[in-house]
C-alpha cells in the first residue's frame, strides 16, 4: 500500500489571512446537518485550502475540513466519532450496534456497504466520501460525484498503513494533535500487550459462517493476532486470502491449537435463514478434542469489531482489549 502524503495546495493572500483568523478556534467540530454556526457549536473552522491525498487507488484533493461528508466504511464512521467530526451520510443498513446513533433520519442513507445509492449521494453534493475495500469497485463512479478516498488497511503492512491512514484523516480534518495522542496510545497498548503474548500457546483464527469454518493465519484479514499483537501462530502456511482457508473439524484436531480465536459471521450479516451459531458449530466431539476446548481457551470474538469494522480508532482498542482478556484469562 502507497504511503499517503499530504500537500497543502496553495491559497490566495486573503484566503491564508482568513484562515489564520479562523484557525484559533480549536475545538470540535460540527453535527451531521450543520445547522448552526462554528462559534455556538464550538467547532473548529473550516481551513479553506485542500489537501492532496495519495492513496492505494489513486490521487484526491479534498477540502481542508470538509463539511459535507459521506463515509461508507465504518472504521473511518467510528474515527470520526471519536474525533467529534460529525458527517451527514452514512451507509446504515449493517451498522455495528456500537455506531446506532448513526442510523437517525439526521443522517442521509447512502445505500449498503457494497451497493452505494448514488442517486442520494449525489444529491447531497458531498466535500468527500471515504471509501474501503468493500466499496472499491464504485470508486470511479463516486469519484465523479464528489473526492473519494480510499482507506483500507493493508493486511501485509498492518499498523504502517493503520498509521497512514490515521494520520490522512488527522491532517483532513484537522485533528493532528488528538488523533496522534490517540494512536500513540494504541501503540503504548500494543507493545504491552506482545510482552503478554510472548508465551501464549499456538492459535488459529476461524471464521465461522452458518455452519462452514474459514481459517486465517499471518498477513491475512485477521493476521493482526499474530502480525501486530504477538500472538503465535500454529500454522504458518495458511493462504492469506480475503475469505480465508476452508478448512474442516479434521484440520482444527490436527492442529491441535491452545488457543482458538473465533469470529462469528453469521452473527453480524443475516442470511435470510436461522444461521447456525459459531458456538453451536464448534461444539462437537472433535474439536472438544482440541487443548483449546479442553482448556477453555475458544474465545469467541466480537465480530461487530472484528468483520465489519476493524482498523479504526475505536474497534481497534476493543480487538486489544479483547486479546488482552483472552491471554489473562488463559494464565489463570
Amino acid at each position: 500500500m502507497k504511503k499517503n502524503k499530504w500537500m497543502l495546495a496553495s491559497t490566495a493572500i486573503l484566503g491564508t489571512a482568513f484562515i489564520a483568523a479562523c484557525g484559533a478556534d480549536n475545538s470540535e467540530s460540527s453535527t451531521a446537518e450543520g445547522e448552526n454556526s462554528s462559534e455556538e457549536n464550538g467547532e473548529e473552522s473550516s481551513g479553506g485550502g485542500e489537501i492532496t491525498v495519495e492513496h492505494e487507488m489513486g490521487e484526491t484533493t479534498v477540502p481542508e475540513n470538509p463539511e459535507n461528508v459521506v463515509v461508507f466504511n465504518y472504521e473511518m464512521l467510528e474515527t470520526l466519532d471519536e474525533l467529534n467530526v460529525g458527517v451527514n451520510g452514512v451507509a446504515q443498513e449493517s451498522l455495528p450496534s456500537y455506531l446506532d446513533d448513526y442510523s437517525s433520519d439526521e443522517y442521509e442513507n447512502i445505500g449498503s456497504l457494497k451497493e452505494p445509492d448514488f442517486e442520494a449521494i449525489n444529491a447531497m453534493e458531498p466535500d468527500v466520501i471515504i471509501i474501503s475495500g468493500r466499496q472499491s469497485d464504485a470508486y470511479d463512479e463516486l469519484s465523479e460525484i464528489a473526492p473519494t478516498v480510499y482507506t483500507a488497511v493493508d493486511t501485509e503492512n498492518y499498523m504502517e498503513s493503520f498509521d497512514s491512514n490515521m494520520e490522512m484523516i488527522g491532517e483532513v480534518f484537522q485533528k493532528e494533535e488528538q488523533m496522534q495522542e490517540k494512536v500513540d496510545e494504541l501503540h503504548t497498548r500494543i507493545e504491552d500487550l506482545n510482552e503478554t503474548t510472548e508465551d501464549t500457546g499456538e492459535s488459529l483464527v476461524t471464521l465461522v459462517n452458518d455452519g462452514s469454518l474459514s481459517v486465517y493465519g499471518e498477513g491475512s484479514r485477521f493476521g493482526l493476532i499474530h502480525d501486530v499483537f504477538g500472538v503465535p501462530a500454529a500454522d504458518e502456511n495458511i493462504e492469506a486470502s480475503t475469505h480465508g482457508q476452508s478448512a474442516s473439524y479434521e484440520y482444527l484436531a490436527e492442529e491441535d491449537p491452545e488457543h482458538l480465536f473465533v469470529i462469528d459471521r453469521s452473527a453480524v450479516v443475516s442470511q435470510g435463514g436461522e444461521e447456525q451459531s459459531a458456538e453451536e458449530t464448534l461444539d462437537n466431539d472433535i474439536v472438544n478434542e482440541t487443548q483449546a476446548a479442553q482448556n477453555d481457551n475458544i474465545h469467541y470474538l466480537d465480530p461487530e469489531y472484528w468483520y465489519l469494522s476493524g482498523g479504526g480508532l475505536q474497534s481497534m482498542d476493543k480487538m486489544i482489549t479483547e486479546i488482552e482478556e483472552a491471554v489473562a484469562s488463559s494464565e489463570e
